[in-house]
């Protein structure tokens, strides 16, 4: 089913490489707990495919640099998470729901048996890891790519509030990113405002504007009441479970999941294909780093998706496609890198 401008999205910009595209298709896949989920997909129907889950208080939208720049070669899925853009929120909150949720995509948007690229950012990344020992997860996944994400301890790691680390600062912390107060409109005061705790100081105004009309649009209810899943998330146990070739992308200025959560899942990744830390960039990698991150799907599609199946790697079985495990870190001597992870 075709729909114009159904990938607009409530709150997302209208123009430019940040305004999102229309879908090629749109469709519904039902959760576990009957919970309908919009997708989204773009591209040529017999293309490799590549799955995109977005973070807490975004949606589709968030993706639109990405799906510009791989839909003329793959097949994008993108959806929204329940309570976020499309899909309307339900009563049940939780790290399994999320996993229910991105198994009934996979199957909706995936036939059986297919592989994918599968990226996720924040609490998609999280999505992922809380799926990787579902059977969903195994017999679709070829690769993974984690963008700003973490596993475990998010408020207490978080350097949104500049204080030093212990049980004050993680109480304020829980308390301002689980507030129920509205957002309200998009001004100068509020994209200011997100900028200093979402992304990094070059970010420019254009990519501001896009991440502040996203997150603005956010209902307030999903908002708080993943907020208080995110509080609690305790995945770590899982990353062990995630064994297909994992690349991990992180932003040395991000104040939500600093990059010691990154250096800690390519520690505990079975396969880390690779690990990158962004000089400068915030917590909002896909849209301050557009190029980076959709050359890294891209290479994760060359190395693991688009070459031709080994002997024993039969599609859907659930076979660990082996990688070598190189690390490559652009930040690690940064001045700002070693700040962060000295205050947590």
């Amino acid at each position: 089913m075709s729909r114009a401008g159904a990938g607009a999205g409530a709150g997302a910009v209208r123009r430019g490489v940040y305004a999102p595209p229309a879908p090629d298709r749109v469709l519904t896949a039902h959760s576990a707990d009957g919970t309908p989920l919009h997708v989204e997909v773009h591209g040529p129907a017999d293309a490799p495919a590549v799955v995109l889950a977005h973070g807490w208080t975004c949606s589709t939208a968030f993706w639109a640099a990405q799906i510009r720049a791989l839909a003329g070669e793959y097949r994008v899925i993108a959806y929204d998470q329940r309570g976020h853009g499309r899909t309307a929120a339900a009563e049940v909150c939780s790290t399994d729901v999320l996993a229910d949720d991105l198994e009934a995509v996979l199957d909706a948007a995936l036939a059986p048996g297919e592989r994918a690229v599968l990226a996720g950012h924040s609490m998609g990344g999280m999505t992922l890891m809380a799926a990787a020992d579902r059977p969903g997860l195994r017999a679709h996944a070829a690769a993974v790519l984690l963008c700003s994400t973490g596993a475990s301890r998010l408020v207490a790691e978080s350097l949104v509030l500049p204080m030093r680390a212990g049980r004050v600062r993680t109480w304020l912390t829980r308390r301002v990113l689980g507030s129920g107060a509205p957002l309200g409109p998009v001004t100068p005061l509020a994209k200011k405002v997100l900028r200093y705790a979402t992304m990094g100081p070059g970010a420019s105004p254009d990519k501001v504007e896009a991440c502040a009309r996203i997150v603005h649009a956010c209902p307030r209810g999903a908002r708080q009441a993943w907020s208080q899943v995110l509080a609690e998330l305790e995945v770590g146990a899982l990353v062990g479970e995630l064994r297909v070739p994992t690349a991990v992308v992180a932003g040395s200025a991000d104040r939500l999941t600093p990059p010691v959560h990154a250096r800690w899942l390519a520690e505990a990744l079975p396969d880390c294909h690779s690990l990158d830390v962004l000089t400068g960039v915030g917590h909002m990698t896909p849209v301050e780093a557009p190029e980076f991150i959709t050359e890294k799907i891209h290479e994760l599609v060359r190395t693991h998706l688009a070459a031709p199946a080994d002997a024993g790697a039969g599609a859907g079985a659930g076979v660990t496609v082996q990688a070598d495990a190189a690390v490559h870190v652009q930040a690690d001597t940064d001045a700002d890198a070693d700040a962060e992870e000295s205050a947590v």
